[in-house]
């Protein structure tokens, strides 16, 4: 008999031992679970202050870009639109002009007409390479005398 009590009593201990471990490991999740939630809420809160401070430092220019067709348009809003810190370059066949929005900690307007310049377009600010202008297709030879950034058609 006395057997049976200890062995009775020793399922007990075990059945304790057990449940403290479950209780335990619940505790513990939660506590996890509540840390990850809190950690979540601080990135979304440094990810609207950065988006925040780019929209301050944007800045948006227009300059004349010498070219002739849908070719040309390709070549130098590819070539503007390759400068880190533009996000948007858009160039007017018929107007001869461009206009970029771009984040100006990043980058300057010049940097951006040095980029179409090495293209073999000439801006209003920097000579197209020469180099790079003779290797145009036929169609994109401009006239080095044509007027830029005209206000109408």
């Amino acid at each position: 008999m006395n057997f049976s009590k200890k062995n009775h009593e020793h399922k007990n201990s075990n059945v304790n031992n057990v449940s403290k471990n479950v209780i335990l490991s619940v505790a513990i999740i939660m506590a996890l679970g509540f840390t990850s939630c809190k950690n979540e809420t601080k990135q979304d809160t440094k990810t609207t202050t950065t988006e925040a401070s780019k929209d301050i430092a944007m800045a948006d220019v227009s300059f004349g870009v010498r070219g002739n067709c849908g070719m040309c348009k390709s070549t130098i809003e590819k070539a503007a639109n390759g400068v880190e810190g533009v996000s948007n370059a858009i160039w007017d066949v018929d107007k001869k002009k461009m206009e970029v929005s771009f984040d100006d900690s990043k980058t300057d307007e010049m940097a951006i007409h040095n980029a179409i310049a090495a293209s073999g377009y000439d801006t209003e600010k920097v000579t197209g390479d020469l180099e790079a202008y003779e290797g145009l297709p036929g169609c994109c030879k401009y006239d080095h005398e044509m007027a830029m950034n005209k206000s109408s058609n």
